[in-house]
């Protein structure tokens, strides 16, 4: 098998293929390392790969599949991203922390753990910024990820190394997490479906701190090319877990989502949620996409948003919420005897360390009053899904930056003349971080220059099912396969 052949199947079309003995896992993997070698020198999406051990993986996939007892994954390729505990003795820097590149992990994730139980093949880790902080892909050890689309720009974070492995054919899926919109801002660069399920469906472990991935909520799903490929992956890793105090104990189908219609549902529509600056362009490839729900049934109306804060404010909390996370990573690092704060400062961008600095100052009273802020955005939200069935918006405010050249890719701290910040203000995903809903970003077509952009789906709380029907059936009456002629002509 070829790797141009492989490197756009779907899942669903691999698994059946593996299924049918039409091919075996070892043909499947190899054809995704021989894609790896050749494009990823010029992407920089992996930034670890265990080939010997996906090998092996792939012989024991293949006897599964003919003695009869293969997973609901048997033999695909996957990838996890570089940051926490991921994958027993697989190296984790943690996004790219310098003193770390050679600190290896202790224990699996839910993704990892369900995937490989269910058959995926892990071939390697990708690239991530530094403790995922940030909407853009970039860190000092490995550099920027570039996007698929256009090699000179980047490829959004914090899941980027996966967008842009999965956009260019190197693998059907990989891991992504989801703090403030890290899977759907690079779906939406990448072109690519991005999905954050809603609180407790994927359960997200955490220790020593049990409620560690809430302040915002944490999440981890795949990135793919397909609503069928992530509803596929969602069955896999979805599910109860003891550990996790939010999982929820709940048996869904998430391939059903590949049925049903929307008719008669009711789409709120927004450009900025009343409060973000965004780019025309962006807006006006939006604003096309949606009128796509009408002829599929649903009324759509544009709608204004109760959120009495302005983004800079909302985007302060989020750094100074989720910077708690940060910290429990440098003090648990320090009892292992790694002070970052005094030893490595220089492995940590600036604004990392800015942030670092403002969270361990920030009083008990700050700390309640951005949970207020962040509880009026929930209001703010569920006030119009009382009345709607699907908020609609513009993934991000602005297309795909230019790649930095000193490891410290920022977004941009300017839009439409008025400044925002360059971390996450020019993400409208880290809301739906704040409150838990679940929330999809779909490609909604590309600009002028080529560069896809994302198109967010909100849905309901516990409307799982909903969220991804609403997207499958935009997937079907505006399919975006076409868009991948792309990176797949792209020379390297």
């Amino acid at each position: 098998m070829k790797s141009s052949e492989f490197a756009y199947m779907s899942v669903s079309e691999l698994s059946k293929k593996l299924h049918d003995k039409e091919l075996s896992p070892v043909e499947v993997v190899e054809a995704s390392i021989e894609r790896i070698e050749e494009r990823n020198k010029s992407l920089n999406a992996f930034v670890f790969t265990d080939f010997e051990n996906a090998r092996k993986l792939a012989k024991q996939s293949e006897t599964r599949l003919l003695n009869g007892t293969a997973g609901a994954m048997e033999g695909i390729p996957t990838a996890i991203k570089d940051l926490f505990d991921y994958y027993p003795s697989w190296p984790n820097t943690m996004g790219g922390i310098r003193c770390l590149k050679e600190r290896p992990s202790s224990a699996y994730n839910i993704y990892t753990e369900r995937m490989v139980k269910a058959g995926a093949i892990p071939v390697g880790k990708t690239n991530s910024p530094t403790m995922g902080f940030r909407g853009t892909c970039d860190n000092y050890l490995f550099g920027a990820t570039n996007n698929p689309f256009n090699l000179s720009m980047n490829s959004g974070g914090s899941s980027g190394g996966s967008a842009a492995a999965v956009a260019d054919g190197l693998i059907p899926l990989a891991e992504g997490t989801d703090g403030g919109g890290s899977i759907r801002i690079p779906a939406a660069w990448c072109g690519l479906f991005g999905y954050k399920a809603d609180l407790g469906t994927v359960p997200f472990v955490c220790r020593p701190n049990a409620f560690g991935a809430t302040n915002p909520f944490f999440f981890e799903m795949a990135l793919t090319r397909s609503v069928e490929d992530a509803a596929m992956a969602l069955n896999v890793i979805a599910g109860y877990d003891p550990a996790d105090p939010h999982s929820l104990d709940r048996k869904v189908d998430y391939m059903s989502c590949l049925s049903g219609d929307l008719k008669g549902k009711k789409i709120a529509y927004t450009p900025d949620f009343s409060i973000f600056p965004v780019e025309r362009e962006i807006v006006s490839i939006v604003e096309n996409s949606v009128k796509t729900f009408e002829d599929l049934g649903a009324s759509v109306e544009q709608v204004k948003f109760d959120i009495n804060r302005t983004h800079m404010e909302l985007s302060d909390v989020w750094c100074r919420l989720i910077v708690m996370s940060a910290i429990e990573t440098v003090e648990g690092l320090k009892k292992d005897g790694i002070n970052l704060m005094t030893d490595y400062r220089d492995d940590l961008p600036p604004e990392l360390m800015h942030w670092i600095e403002i969270g361990y100052k920030t009083t008990l009273n700050e700390y309640l009053e951005d949970q207020i802020k962040r509880s009026e955005v929930y209001d703010a939200l569920q006030k119009v899904l009382a009345e709607y069935d699907y908020i609609v918006s513009p993934t991000l405010c602005c297309s795909p930056v230019n790649n930095a050249n000193n490891g410290n890719t920022l977004g941009p701290n300017m839009l439409n003349g008025e400044p925002i910040d360059p971390l996450i203000g020019w993400c409208m995903t880290y809301l739906t971080n704040f409150t838990g809903h679940p929330s999809a970003s779909v490609p909604a077509g590309l600009t002028v220059s080529g560069l896809p952009v994302g198109m967010q789906i909100i849905g309901r709380r516990f409307d799982d099912v909903g969220v991804l029907r609403a997207s499958h059936q935009f997937e079907c009456a505006k399919p975006w396969k076409w868009i991948y002629d792309i990176p797949r002509n792209r020379s390297i």
